[in-house]
């Protein structure tokens, strides 16, 4: 049986989904982008502040589900540009300790939602 994880920690589902669900003991993260939740404003003034702010929203997700990232399995990271590649990676490398670190693929894609410069989502495992 699914269960629907919901915060107002993070941004609320822009379309027909939501910002997780958990069967079991796994948490399917969907992809978060940097709106900031409180204002529901993108954040877009330096990718790193962007790429921060996504982190946090799924950080916000996981701690829903009384998981954290040390839960995260697997990670999925769509960016627009793969030349901005190193520095998503720098700030998303603070997030996980490298010889734990979750699986992950980094794609880059045409176009995102509100054109954004990165999103990522997750699966965690408790």
């Amino acid at each position: 049986m699914k269960k629907i994880i919901t915060t107002k920690n993070a941004p609320a589902p822009i379309g027909p989904y939501n910002q997780a669900v958990l069967i079991k003991d796994t948490l399917y993260v969907s992809g978060q982008i940097a709106l900031d939740p409180d204002t529901n404003e993108l954040v877009t003034d330096s990718l790193e502040n962007e790429t921060r702010l996504v982190m946090e929203n799924l950080k916000a997700i996981l701690d829903e589900a009384e998981m954290t990232l040390e839960n995260v399995v697997k990670t999925s990271i769509f960016i627009s540009d793969m030349n901005n590649f190193a520095e998503i990676n720098n700030v998303y490398a603070t997030y996980f300790d490298e010889e734990t670190a979750p699986a992950r693929e980094t794609v880059e894609v045409a176009n995102l939602p509100k054109f954004v410069n990165v999103e990522i989502s997750a699966i965690a495992v408790k």
